[in-house]
């Protein structure tokens, strides 16, 4: 039975592990290698890293940090965080990441993500594209970290990427980030039918069933949290964890 992929979501901050809400509010979780390890042995799908200062502190992911994940996890992983550069790009896949992850180089020089492709080949490369709405109520694209607004609207957005090269997408609402109050099904079910490349949801989910609601109405390559898989119970106590395969199976049988 094919089911999406299942992803979690790791957020880097001076060297360590934090958990946002709405962009906002870092809350330190932990070692980001010894979640890998923990991540090792509960078998996770994938990956993803980003650093949340790379950009504001006008640097790149360390590629050092990159290379120890990579020495480390057993699954494909993706990095971003401060990305301008094909050279950035060659360190970071050379490092031992299957993909990267762009999002405020995208927003301010699209060309840059036709240079990337065509130079490594689209399924290296993710844009993340970070949505929440204007104070008119209209949704718009962020870049910097949720800082600073583009014109285009997310399914504008989305296609345009698609157009330059990119090889998926990752729909994230800063509203719903670190909620745990469920996806914006609304958000990503446009984006997704907009374009024919992989689609991986991100922001809102805090249990089990945001995800499978989510993937019964829309048809995604990915979906990905991180709540969900950093906090354990009602009062949000800081527990890695992640379900056997045989048990998300079950999950995803139960909903078709």
């Amino acid at each position: 039975m094919y089911r999406p992929r299942i992803i979690p979501v790791l957020l880097l901050q001076k060297k360590g592990l934090v958990k946002s809400v709405n962009f906002k509010n870092h809350r330190y979780i932990g070692d980001p290698i010894n979640a890998v390890r923990i991540f090792n042995d509960l078998k996770a799908d994938e990956l993803v890293f980003i650093d949340i200062l790379a950009t504001k502190e006008n640097r790149t992911i360390s590629v050092d940090f990159v290379k120890n994940v990579g020495e480390e996890a057993n699954m494909p992983f993706s990095a971003g965080g401060g990305i301008r550069s094909l050279e950035d790009i060659r360190k970071i896949i050379e490092a031992g990441a299957e993909k990267v992850i762009l999002n405020s180089i995208a927003g301010e020089n699209p060309g840059f993500v036709k240079e990337a492709a065509d130079a490594f080949g689209s399924s290296t490369i993710t844009v993340c594209i970070d949505v929440k709405k204007d104070f008119l109520g209209k949704e718009k694209v962020w870049i910097k970290a949720g800082s600073k607004s583009l014109a285009s609207n997310p399914v504008q957005y989305a296609r345009y990427m698609e157009d330059r090269g990119a090889g998926e997408l990752i729909i994230q609402s800063i509203e719903r980030d670190g909620t745990m109050d469920g996806y914006d099904i609304n958000l990503i079910k446009k984006v997704a039918e907009s374009v024919t490349i992989p689609v991986v949801s991100l922001g809102g989910a805090g249990k089990w069933e945001h995800i499978i609601e989510l993937n019964s109405l829309v048809s995604l390559n990915g979906l990905a949290a991180g709540s969900l898989f950093i906090y354990h119970g009602e009062r949000n106590a800081i527990l890695v964890n992640y379900p056997e395969k045989e048990s998300i199976l079950q999950l995803f049988k139960k909903s078709s």
